[in-house]
């Protein structure tokens, strides 16, 4: 199973849409994960339609519309690996233990909302990633998203991708 990770699009304010290769990801995956701040429904509009699968949650940007038709934080079990989906998970200093506890349930934790990828492993094994933003890189050097697959019950490498900037 192919996992595409997103988060932080801000379409169409940062971007009027998502760039040409995050696209064809979406095409190639099974399942699309993003963490939230759509801003506008017309996204989610367009990525339920071409995604083979989409889980997804709203974030602080995200308006009542997009509140009403995603949860918060959206759980789900893909190919025996436990999911967790959410924007916000505070401050970088301690967050694997405090996300470790909050979420002892959870193999895999996808957040969103700084812009700047996080891969790490809690001491309980819980893995926390957030994929960046493939349209506003912030302060990082390149906008991001990710990849991954699952097999077997577990989650495969991890690849941090750069979205190469036009213009």
């Amino acid at each position: 199973m192919r996992l595409l990770l997103i988060s932080d699009t801000h379409v169409p304010k940062r971007a009027r849409d998502l760039p040409a290769v995050v696209w064809d990801e979406v095409a190639r995956a099974d399942v699309v994960i993003h963490a939230g701040d759509w801003v506008e429904p017309a996204l989610l509009d367009v990525l339920e339609e071409r995604s083979a699968r989409l889980v997804g949650c709203w974030g602080n940007n995200d308006g009542a519309e997009l509140r009403r038709r995603l949860p918060e934080r959206a759980d789900v079990t893909l190919g025996g690996v436990r999911f967790t989906v959410v924007h916000e998970t505070g401050a970088s200093g301690g967050r694997d233990a405090r996300m470790a506890k909050l979420y002892p349930d959870t193999d895999v934790l996808v957040f969103g909302h700084s812009h700047i990828p996080w891969d790490t492993t809690a001491a309980t094994g819980l893995r926390l990633l957030n994929p960046g933003s493939p349209t506003d890189r912030r302060r990082q050097p390149y906008c991001t998203y990710m990849t991954t697959t699952i097999a077997d019950g577990a989650l495969g490498d991890v690849e941090l991708h750069n979205v190469e900037q036009r213009g």
